[in-house]
């Protein structure tokens, strides 16, 4: 990429995928692999051809579980958690229906300690992603807008055991399309969105302490946004937060588990800051209207290099 394409940076990332078994309930819950909640923010829609690598730190705390109704489960326990994602991708200059053409490969780490299940560290599962559609700036209502599609499929290949303790990988195959997009309404100012559709396949060899046969996670939907105003050439702040939403319930041998799906919204503040060819990004998120699934506090810090 050029110099005034290298601060028009492509950036597209997965979360780290670990789970934990039994955190709630084997026989009325179906856990959500952890997804991107957060970890793409300002800026997102904007890309250019090229070669960009980065490393994504995360730092969670959750410690409580919200049930059904919100309320929290007692005696659960908490969970914390150090996790990492190793992202590289690259752009052409090849165009399909006007974008140029990409793939990426993003591979997970992370450390977890529940405090009722044990901890574990290691690799995550993998995520490869080869059609990238990144269209070059364009404007809509006099807005200069940004967009790209995705098309991620992410491979159970972390580790995981269906003896008790914690997995950091799933036991499934999953499809997680995504769209983003950064518009500028005004000078200076940003908002970036991303749209992800998350569909789990089946589980056939789930945790033996649920005595299930067959669990499938239900299928969801999730997104981040942002608004930042540009303080200065190289520096955007604003605030960031993030919305998860299950939209079938999960299912056990088969059955439907009513009451089952999950939800959680985040909200926090951010920034990010250009230095010549790299980028370093900082984003708080403090949860809430949890259901069915940990809540707390979470932490991203990343950092990439474009070439």
């Amino acid at each position: 990429m050029n110099h005034s394409l290298r601060l028009r940076r492509f950036f597209c990332v997965a979360a780290i995928l670990f789970s934990v078994k039994s955190l709630l309930s084997a026989q009325t819950h179906v856990a959500e692999p952890v997804v991107n909640l957060g970890d793409t923010t300002f800026l997102d829609g904007v890309g250019a051809p090229g070669f960009l690598a980065e490393q994504i730190v995360d730092g969670a705390y959750d410690g409580r579980i919200a049930g059904s109704n919100g309320v929290t489960v007692p005696e659960a326990g908490s969970l914390a958690s150090i996790s990492g994602l190793t992202h590289v991708a690259w752009i052409s200059q090849k165009r399909i229906a006007g974008a140029w053409y990409g793939a990426e490969v993003l591979v997970s780490e992370a450390y977890v300690n529940a405090d009722t299940q044990g901890r574990q560290g290691g690799f995550g599962d993998l995520t490869v992603g080869p059609f990238i559609l990144q269209w070059p700036q364009r404007h809509l209502l006099g807005m200069p807008i940004d967009q790209r599609i995705d098309a991620d499929f992410e491979l159970p290949v972390g580790y995981y055991s269906r003896e008790p303790g914690v997995n950091l990988g799933s036991n499934t195959f999953r499809i997680h399309p995504y769209y983003a997009i950064t518009a500028h309404p005004v000078k200076r100012v940003e908002t970036s969105w991303r749209v992800h559709y998350l569909w789990n396949s089946e589980n056939t060899a789930p945790p033996l302490s649920g005595g299930a046969q067959s669990t499938q996670a239900g299928q969801a939907i999730h997104f981040n946004a942002t608004a930042a105003y540009n303080v200065r050439k190289a520096l955007w702040i604003g605030a960031n937060g993030y919305f998860f939403l299950q939209v079938t319930d999960g299912r056990i041998n088969g059955v439907v588990l009513p009451n089952s799906p999950e939800r959680v919204g985040a909200i926090g503040p951010g920034l990010v800051w250009a230095a010549r060819h790299w980028l370093f990004y900082a984003n708080e998120y403090e949860e809430i209207g949890a259901r069915n699934r940990a809540t707390g506090q979470k932490l991203v810090l990343r950092v990439e290099k474009i070439f």
